[in-house]
């Protein structure tokens, strides 16, 4: 490996870490390791050379302090961790925390831990003095705790502690599926840690088959069982039944692009979503047609078993982006629903919707073409798309202005964007369903804001890293200048004395009772904010052909 690849990948794992460690609970943090150096790790060995130098800049070993929060639940992060030293423990927490259920990733300061290694689950000690200390001492009032289908760890009661010692591997569930966490991690002894970014976890899982089959049996282990029991089709199943097909059914992991079912092959399974979303199309004539897609919780595969004669795919199946599928076969279904009849009236009623929708793609090209238009424009993701009505829109930036107003001068959006026939779609958030934009920030300023879909900045917090700007797919997050630079004690010190500049994005004006200022302030109701792809096109029958 030549000096110059040296120097990039140094230079890399220096950008990706360089936020890291400062105040979080962490004593230490590697430098890249080389190959030779990854081997160490039993999680590394097998691997080629070649593909350890690759996601070199993607591994990080740190040391962390006994009493370290590594993440809480509800927070969305972007790597996994293998316990290589210590113990640590998995569960609800019950100590205020920070203000913020996508949470700092990192959380800071060690707190209080008695003899004998048991939980005290108290508020982390701090003096505020960083942005880290600042995020860490803002309390959340105590609620309900949501347990969520796509869980990592199946906590069985809320005062359950699931202890994680050395090889123990977890965080890799909710990073690679893009899924809050569900559990808080808290160190119990001073622990060394490696840490694996998921772009890394996806070559290593791509390049060994003993790894991706250490990384499902985790999936099986803690959370493939509560998924199969809040699915709608086994809701009436017996434990024992689940247990024995959740063995046996096989996980797929997808890359963009991936052809997951091929028309005209011969039908043997049926498909459940994990994550990601799938486009469904259909050879016309002598071209493909996108007829719908599927997302997480939807499934494919039950015309071809239930429907007799059929016994082919009826349908190409590909993924739009990164996914996960739970493949379960036909055999094995059958078997189930022998037993328990129940299931195959919940698939007749989902044979009947996919008929109805993909025979009314077919018949009409336009829908198609929109489909495909929403798959490919990300308007399958959104809970709140600002659209705006080209027709009447007379380009006034009363909308514009008024999100300034409301936000200090500083607009949340662009009135620009992709357009589908007369609407535009504005450079606004989409409070997305999986928002990817949450993943990496070091201090939790973006965050759910616990009301509806929103997504927020909290800009007292924001040390203007552009993580959240890079990671956002839609260039809905703007970076602003401040005109001032940070003070000589911020954290990290690389921040010390440069300008500071601030993430900002649409918070759907949620603070006031009148509700989004771009909509309310539009002159000639030419603005809307739309919920769905559905409202989407209800919006645009209402065009002029």
């Amino acid at each position: 490996m030549g000096e110059d690849t040296i120097y990039r990948r140094d230079e890399q794992h220096r950008d990706r870490w360089s936020v890291y460690g400062e105040e979080t609970g962490v004593r230490h943090l590697s430098q890249r390791l080389t190959a030779e150096e990854l081997k160490r790790y039993e999680v590394f060995q097998g691997f080629k050379d070649q593909v350890l130098e690759t996601i070199s800049p993607d591994v990080s070993v740190a040391s962390w302090n006994e009493g370290a929060v590594l993440f809480e639940e509800g927070s969305y992060i972007d790597m996994a961790f293998f316990l290589v030293e210590g113990t640590a423990a998995a569960y609800l927490a019950k100590h205020s925390a920070p203000d913020n259920t996508s949470g700092p990733i990192f959380a800071s300061p060690r707190a209080s831990m008695p003899a004998g290694g048991d939980l005290e689950l108290r508020a982390p000690e701090s003096s505020a003095a960083t942005v880290y200390d600042y995020q860490a001492q803002r309390e959340r009032p105590a609620g309900d705790t949501t347990f969520l289908s796509t869980m990592d760890f199946d906590l069985a009661g809320e005062s359950d502690v699931v202890p994680l010692g050395a090889g123990e591997f977890f965080g890799e569930i909710g990073a690679l599926n893009g899924w809050p966490q569900s559990v808080t991690i808290r160190t119990l002894t001073e622990c060394r840690i490696v840490q694996i970014r998921v772009p890394a976890l996806r070559v290593l899982k791509r390049h060994s088959t003993d790894f991706r089959r250490r990384v499902d049996s985790v999936y099986r282990q803690r959370a493939l069982l509560p998924q199969l029991r809040v699915c709608a089709l086994f809701r009436d199943c017996p434990e024992a039944a689940l247990a024995e097909l959740a063995r046996r059914v096989e996980l797929v992991s997808c890359k963009p692009g991936d052809t997951v079912i091929e028309e005209g092959a011969p039908a043997d399974a049926l498909y459940l979503v994990r994550s990601g979303f799938m486009r469904v199309s259909q050879q016309i004539g002598k071209g493909r047609a996108a007829l719908t897609y599927l997302s997480k919780g939807m499934s494919l595969g039950e015309i071809e078993l239930l429907v007799e004669g059929v016994d082919h795919s009826r349908f190409s199946v590909s993924s739009v982006g990164y996914g996960e599928l739970v493949k379960i076969s036909h055999s094995d279904l059958l078997d189930v629903i022998r037993a328990h009849p129940s299931i195959e009236q919940v698939l007749w009623r989902q044979v009947v919707a996919r008929l109805k929708e993909t025979g009314s793609s077919r018949a009409d090209p336009r829908q198609s073409a929109f489909v495909e238009f929403a798959l490919d424009k990300g308007l399958v993701e959104g809970n709140s798309i600002l659209v705006m009505d080209l027709d009447t829109c007379t380009r006034c930036d009363d909308c514009v202005r008024a999100c300034a107003d409301t936000h200090g001068g500083r607009p949340r959006f662009v009135r620009e964007g992709d357009r589908y026939g007369n609407l535009l779609i504005a450079k606004s958030c989409y409070h997305c369903e999986d928002p990817v934009c949450l993943i990496g920030c070091p201090t939790g300023a973006i965050r759910r804001a616990n009301v509806g879909d929103v997504v927020e900045i909290k800009e007292e917090i924001c040390i203007g890293c552009a993580t959240c700007h890079n990671n956002c797919p839609y260039d809905a997050i703007v970076m602003h200048e401040t005109g001032t630079t940070w003070p000589d004690n911020a954290l990290p010190k690389s921040l010390r004395g440069t300008p500071r500049a601030v993430a900002s994005k649409c918070d759907l004006c949620y603070t006031s009772p009148a509700g989004p200022a771009c909509v309310r302030n539009c002159p000639h109701q030419c603005a809307f904010r739309v919920s769905s792809i559905d409202e989407f096109r209800a919006l645009q029958r209402r065009q002029p052909s």
